[in-house]
């Protein structure tokens, strides 16, 4: 679309020649065959000011701050992120497939939406719901009892077991596993003995699931993912979790059974938490962090240590071997001095 067209999509004031085409993205640091004729670029601050005056794009999204820098067509936003982000869905429509592929097993008693699309090798079991508009990729399944909210995405191979409640509007990427059977055993004399995993998995409104990450069952009650969450690829969430709206989750996070997080909240990747807390709503945990307490405050909290040299990381493992050592010596030294 025009420059004028792009602007009035995205409610936002222009600069410039109105019939300049726009075409695709561009990172504002980016190679000449990047920023190529038919660009949109983003600046968001004073940092990219030299980046902004040098960069080749047809057209940038700037703050208002940043408008006499600006080349010639441009778009002024107070939120320059959002609106590329905005923009990004403008210029790269998701392709929206239709129909039953002649492949897809479902049931008799299964309830399908004439407008949802069912990929290839699809299976969706017994009293299974499906809503309107919905995209079911290929090779998923569908289990006994679930229900898809309307205008939901699947993308291929996502597994849905038997009984969950998946909201409208959610996007869940490949492999994605919902319902799986919690971590649940108890110790016998000779053996570990399963114990069934009988509730089920509930998904607001709104969620985005990434690939490959494993969503479990609750044991008894529900394990419940609040509307607008977001969680990124390779995340493990654990039977009777329960994530609060709008939160979001980076790749590679463990969350152990039964443990609440609040609305709001920002996990960083790589992060552990044990079972059994409770994180207050608008908490940050910062990245490779290890929470085994439970936080009742909002705030950031932080527990990894960055890299060092590795002859400094030695120096300083072996030091902190001997913490309880010094310590001691220094109450020795405390009395002495008293």
């Amino acid at each position: 679309m025009n420059l004028e067209q792009l602007a009035n999509s995205l409610n936002l004031q222009w600069s410039g020649d109105a019939a300049a085409e726009i075409t695709h993205l561009a990172d504002i640091n980016s190679t000449a065959t990047q920023a190529t004729p038919g660009s949109l670029s983003f600046v968001t601050g004073k940092r990219y000011a030299d980046a902004l005056k040098a960069s080749r794009a047809t057209a940038v999204i700037v703050p208002e701050g940043l408008a006499d820098l600006a080349p010639g067509n441009h778009l002024i936003s107070a939120n320059p992120y959002l609106s590329y982000a905005e923009a990004s869905q403008i210029l790269y429509p998701q392709p929206q497939p239709s129909g039953l592929h002649v492949s897809a097993v479902i049931a008799d008693s299964a309830s399908v939406h004439s407008t949802a699309s069912v990929g290839a090798n699809v299976v969706i079991e017994a009293d299974a719901s499906i809503g309107a508009g919905c995209i079911i990729g290929a090779g998923c399944v569908i289990g006994e009892g679930s229900s898809i909210g309307a205008g939901t995405r699947l993308f291929s191979n996502v597994t849905v077991t038997e009984g969950c409640i998946i909201g409208r509007d959610c996007r869940m990427q490949p492999g994605a596993v919902i319902g799986s059977e919690g971590f649940g055993y108890a110790p016998s004399a000779t053996a570990w003995v399963r114990i069934n995993q009988v509730g089920r998995v509930v998904i607001g409104d709104g969620v985005e699931i990434g690939a490959n990450t494993t969503i479990d069952r609750g044991a008894i009650e529900d394990t419940v993912i609040g509307d607008g969450v977001i969680l990124d690829n390779q995340i493990q969430v654990a039977h009777n979790v329960k994530i609060g709206e709008q939160t979001a989750i980076a790749g590679c996070v463990g969350i152990a059974g039964s443990t609440t997080i609040g609305k709001a909240c920002r996990i960083g990747g790589k992060s552990a938490i044990v079972g059994h807390l409770n994180i207050a709503d608008n908490v940050t945990i910062t990245a490779a962090s290890f929470v085994t307490q439970s936080i009742d405050e909002p705030g950031v909290f932080s527990s990894g240590m960055p890299q060092q040299k590795n002859a400094e990381w030695r120096r300083n493992a072996a030091r902190l071997s001997r913490l309880d050592e010094l310590f001691k010596r220094v109450l020795r030294i405390e009395r002495k001095l008293r």
